[in-house]
């Protein structure tokens, strides 16, 4: 009953006028008077920040921020692979029943993941990590690996919230959302996807990186609204760093898995 609930009140906010109102106000001038209170109720260290406050126009420009050189160090190791972003792991394991991952108890099967059986199959038995980022955090994306992009694409239309309410009572958000799919190859022939899922109302994610060469650490893209990534690896291509626990904080740049 509170799914269907739920879902009835997002389906009555969730539409292309609400969309592109919320755009319209994140992105005016107006919105500036808002920044400051912003930073406060998230809590949000401006100390990292690579501008001035005063220097931002909008919100939507304070919440798309970059960051000062340094204050995210990346780990080094040609094994090592890093956080794409700053965010909570939601969740993370091994693909069951051979093609699900699970989040929030809610089974996502990989082949609506991907729109694509064949796609899907590659990670058949492999593991997956999902990051949520909550609107206080850094919402740039940086590359998890260095590697070679093998395919990119759009999948999805509508966005639904991909926050605690949306992964319990939503309706499967990560695999329905507008998502972007990036497949990188890596060492020895070994593929990994980055999947980066819309949030609510805003479904734009905005790439930075158009070639198909990514170096670890290196900035690939933003979200323009709190969001999450998934990401997903091979059967035997990596295990978890110790760091690694469901509702742990993690920064973009910090180790969080080792190839095998």
């Amino acid at each position: 009953m509170k799914e269907k609930i739920y879902r009835s009140m997002i389906e009555l906010t969730n539409g292309k006028q609400s969309s592109l109102l919320l755009k319209k106000l994140a992105t005016s001038a107006l919105s500036k008077k808002f920044i400051q209170s912003y930073t406060k109720v998230y809590e949000i260290n401006i100390e990292e920040v690579s501008k001035n406050m005063e220097n931002y126009k909008s919100l939507h420009e304070f919440f798309t921020r970059s960051l000062k050189e340094g204050v995210r160090p990346v780990a080094q190791g040609e094994k090592v692979f890093t956080s794409p972003v700053d965010a909570k792991i939601e969740a993370f394991g091994d693909i069951r029943d051979s093609m699900t991952l699970t989040v929030k108890n809610k089974p996502y099967s990989l082949e609506d993941l991907f729109g694509s059986k064949e796609r899907a199959a590659r990670y058949r038995n492999g593991k997956y990590i999902v990051f949520y980022l909550s609107p206080a955090d850094y919402h740039r994306i940086h590359s998890p690996i260095d590697g070679d992009v093998v395919r990119q694409y759009v999948l999805g239309q509508k966005s639904y919230p991909v926050n605690q309410l949306g992964l319990t009572y939503g309706k499967k958000p990560i695999s329905h959302n507008y998502r972007m799919i990036s497949e990188l190859a890596y060492a020895q022939n070994r593929q990994t996807a980055l999947i980066k899922v819309g949030a609510m109302f805003v479904n734009s994610i905005e790439l930075t990186n158009i070639t198909t060469v990514w170096s670890k650490g290196e900035e690939v893209g933003y979200f323009t609204f709190g969001s999450t990534v998934v990401m997903l690896f091979e059967k035997d291509a990596i295990e978890f760093c110790e760091n690694v626990g469901a509702g742990t904080t993690i920064r973009m740049g910090q180790a969080f898995a080792n190839m095998l």
